[in-house]
């Protein structure tokens, strides 16, 4: 497998486009469709699937633009999600407008043996966030779960740090030498991780950390 990722954005989101089994996926295509296309141009690929990690802007901003190209593209994201792709709340203009409502999309999960991939449902940041595990590879997108160092936020409307933890816990399963590329930053290892933020014990002191800065706050289900 090749992979290449792309910082895209204010928000600098990690897209990722992955060439396996003759197959080419772009995960996240967060904003910046040009730069995007622009890779895949040079490199001479037709992406065969858009694989989407959650539903927050910063992560789908380039979708309409590549559909543009290639309006048949497939658009995979889990059913939860996708209920929140067009919703008033999910938008930040002017660089993340409002996500054109009646994009059609499909689970993930209906292509996973077609593409390599594992489905493991990871909710917290998200109620409907995923990541996409290519066994073979070695190889984990994780989405806004776990990053380099730390974990993804759950004061954003829908997000619940008891399922966060369980997600970690999910993914701690894994194999140490796992790499895992986040939504944002740099890339880590599930066993680098594992001697941090994974124990729960950690989770703990450091979302106590972050609610005594006042970073934290409760938050509710987004209605979509």
């Amino acid at each position: 497998m090749k992979t290449t990722t792309i910082a895209v954005g204010a928000y600098e989101e990690n897209c990722t486009i992955l060439e396996t089994n003759g197959k080419t996926l772009v995960v996240d295509p967060g904003a910046e469709a040009d730069t995007i296309l622009a890779a895949l141009d040079r490199a001479g690929l037709v992406p065969d699937a858009i694989l989407v990690t959650h539903g927050h802007f910063d992560h789908i901003g380039g979708i309409p633009g590549l559909r543009s190209r290639w309006p048949t593209l497939r658009i995979l994201v889990n059913d939860t999600d996708a209920k929140i792709l067009s919703h008033p709340f999910n938008q930040s203009p002017p660089e993340y407008p409002p996500f054109p409502a009646g994009i059609p999309t499909e689970p993930p999960e209906r292509y996973a043996d077609e593409f390599g991939y594992t489905v493991i449902p990871t909710p917290g940041h998200t109620p409907g966030g995923v990541c996409y595990h290519f066994a073979k590879d070695n190889l984990l997108l994780s989405g806004d779960t776990l990053f380099c160092g730390s974990v993804g936020r759950t004061d954003f409307p829908g997000g619940d740090m008891a399922a966060l933890m369980d997600s970690l816990q999910r993914l701690k399963t894994l194999p140490d030498n796992t790499r895992v590329v986040p939504g944002h930053g740099p890339e880590t290892t599930i066993g680098a991780e594992k001697r941090g933020k994974f124990e729960p014990e950690a989770v703990a002191d450091y979302i106590s950390a972050l609610l005594a800065e006042g970073i934290f706050r409760r938050s509710q289900a987004l209605n979509a």
